[in-house]
């Protein structure tokens, strides 16, 4: 079987979809499938992971498009293409039309074209005339691609009702499909304890927090990291992930906690998986809410980490009743401060609920799940609630 992987970015450009699709055309190469992956640039061709990777989409623009339409045409049919949908990741600030007009003109030409929504557009009300605007652009584009698919992968169930009006009546199969874990566990215990020696060196608790920064999760962040540092003097800090140096410089800066919280900006993945499996626990605040399309608190579940996240209007239902997280409404930063705290001092409940989290994370989000459902065509059952059909 050979797979034409459309994305708007693949590494070494970073980003959550960029790693995502990465494991997931390796997965498919080990599962004995050719994968060709088409992204932004003008590089030549080269082999990575046993995948081709085609840079040659430059900026999604008309004559990028026109070549990469040439490229992938010489190819034998029966060509199998999977676009991995969000609207940011192809230029124009969001406005691609014709990157989704070329898209339908490729299933138009014999083309079986899936998409995977990681997000689909944006919302009306949430800034100002131009976002709103934008949105209605947005909804013109997804209306050009769900005419070309033939089916649509999901990260959340609550895009489905969002995408379903735009198919405007065509039988479309909608399946949620979890976004797994980018950061592979790194099974070194030594590394792990050589991390803890250095950063708690008196046995304190190790708390994290893995992100990107944002404005929208670092507001309610700051406010808890504070609260947990000043009230509890055994706990320490560890800040991982790009734009954890800044959030250090900003949250601390002149204040005596600075000295109890540490930020690893830049690590490989493999120090990364080491960092996270010395966390005695990690909080995961979302505004939207705890959800399968968060890869942050996928890598909490694979490494068995304890976590304490939010719940919102994203969230699958099954995060409110589960045993592998601490959960509390999105936007309550009292109730946050409270939960975390109350796990940092009580080490048997750690215990349990690392074993919980690594536990539900093999059973219905390991990569492998992803890579049967996409081979097979068959909605997952698995990941925990019903498919939209």
């Amino acid at each position: 079987m050979t797979w034409h992987i459309v994305t708007g970015e693949y590494p070494p450009q970073p980003g959550g979809v960029s790693d995502y699709t990465a494991a997931v055309s390796a997965g498919l190469v080990r599962a004995g499938a050719t994968v060709h992956v088409w992204c932004p640039g003008d590089g030549a061709a080269r082999l990575t992971d046993g995948v081709h990777v085609h840079p040659v989409a430059g900026r999604w623009h008309g004559p990028d498009l026109a070549r990469l339409d040439r490229e992938i045409s010489s190819f034998k049919t029966p060509r199998r293409l999977l676009v991995q949908w969000v609207p940011h990741a192809f230029d124009r600030r969001s406005l691609n039309v014709a990157f989704c007009r070329w898209v339908r003109r490729r299933a138009r030409a014999g083309d079986r074209v899936e998409l995977m929504v990681h997000e689909p557009f944006l919302g009306f009300g949430e800034g100002t005339w131009r976002q709103d605007a934008a949105a209605v652009i947005h909804r013109a584009m997804m209306t050009l691609l769900l005419r070309a698919a033939s089916r649509v992968w999901v990260s959340v169930p609550a895009w489905t009702e969002l995408l379903r009006p735009w198919a405007f009546g065509r039988g479309l199969t909608f399946c949620w499909l979890p976004v797994p874990s980018t950061i592979p566990v790194s099974h070194q215990s030594d590394r792990v304890a050589e991390i803890r020696s250095r950063l708690v060196p008196s046995g304190e608790i190790l708390v994290g927090h893995f992100g990107t920064y944002g404005s929208p999760v670092a507001g309610p962040l700051g406010t808890l990291v504070h609260d947990l540092l000043g009230k509890l003097p055994g706990i320490r800090l560890l800040l991982l992930g790009r734009g954890s140096k800044e959030f250090h410089a900003a949250a601390f800066m002149g204040t005596p906690l600075a000295s109890r919280a540490v930020a690893a900006p830049d690590l490989s993945p493999e120090s990364l998986s080491w960092h996270l499996q010395a966390c005695d626990m990690v909080v995961q605040p979302y505004p939207d809410g705890v959800s399968t399309r968060r890869t942050t608190a996928m890598a909490a579940l694979a490494h068995g980490v304890p976590m304490v996240t939010t719940v919102g209007r994203l969230s699958e239902p099954f995060w409110s009743t589960s045993p592998a997280v601490t959960v509390v409404p999105a936007g309550d930063r009292a109730a946050l401060a409270a939960a975390a705290s109350e796990l940092a001092r009580d080490t048997d409940r750690r215990r349990r609920q690392g074993d919980h989290a690594r536990a539900l994370y093999d059973e219905r989000f390991d990569v492998a799940r992803t890579l049967d459902a996409l081979i097979t065509g068959h909605c997952p059952t698995w990941a925990g609630g019903a498919v939209a059909g």
